[in-house]
């Protein structure tokens, strides 16, 4: 049986391999920053931290964006740690998590053992600050979204599934979501490194707004 180091390793290298191509803002290198903030989160509240990171690498492999015939998205993860002859129970775990962390699908925090609390507060904020910012300009790229448009303003009541169908300014992301997922952290932790990453984008956009109107 592989051990913990020998699993992580090889999980990384799955991983890559599936996501190395994608362009839509759930590619390796996302799933490299929640890795690592999940980390990061799981040291400072004293989590399963092999747990912690199976499931922050995992996270994405399945996900519907990704899959859209899926219908577990954790079926890819759990075919993996099978595989990899991983505890049942571990895997059970891991894969409860991510089938309930998803935004969109409004899953609520308490179904989430700490672990998994940890993991969706490390996915969420990927999605703000510096990254976020950038994240959110290539993804309304992506799906050939305007930068901006005065005359469109954010619909507040708009779901996350409306919200890809619609053609939304990116702008307009920053008040439908963005702005918002500080108060739905999870852990201390993360809502410390929110509340700064929320900092940035709210100075950012009153930039924005001045540069779009041409002041200095």
């Amino acid at each position: 049986m592989a051990t913990k180091k020998e699993i992580m390793e090889k999980t990384k290298i799955h991983v890559k391999k599936i996501l190395e191509k994608n362009s839509c803002g759930h590619d390796w290198w996302h799933v490299y920053r929640v890795w690592k903030t999940a980390k990061t989160i799981g040291k400072e509240e004293k989590a399963n931290l092999f747990i912690v990171e199976l499931t922050a690498l995992l996270h994405d492999i399945g996900d519907y964006k990704l899959n859209p015939g899926i219908k577990v998205e954790s079926e890819p993860s759990r075919k993996w740690l099978t595989k990899l002859k991983v505890d049942k129970k571990i895997i059970d775990e891991v894969c409860h998590i991510i089938d309930n962390m998803c935004y969109s699908k409004n899953k609520i925090a308490d179904k989430l053992s700490l672990e998994g609390k940890i993991v969706q507060d490390a996915d969420r904020l990927d999605a703000i600050g510096a990254i976020g910012i950038a994240r959110c300009f290539a993804f309304n790229g992506n799906a050939g979204n305007p930068i901006h448009d005065p005359n469109l303003k954010p619909n507040l009541k708009m779901n996350m599934k409306e919200y890809r169908k619609a053609k939304s300014p990116a702008i307009n992301h920053f008040y439908e979501k963005l702005l918002l997922l500080k108060n739905k952290m999870n852990t201390k932790t993360a809502k410390r490194i929110a509340n700064k990453r929320t900092k940035l984008m709210e100075k950012y956009l009153k930039s924005f707004f001045k540069e779009w109107e041409g002041e200095n």
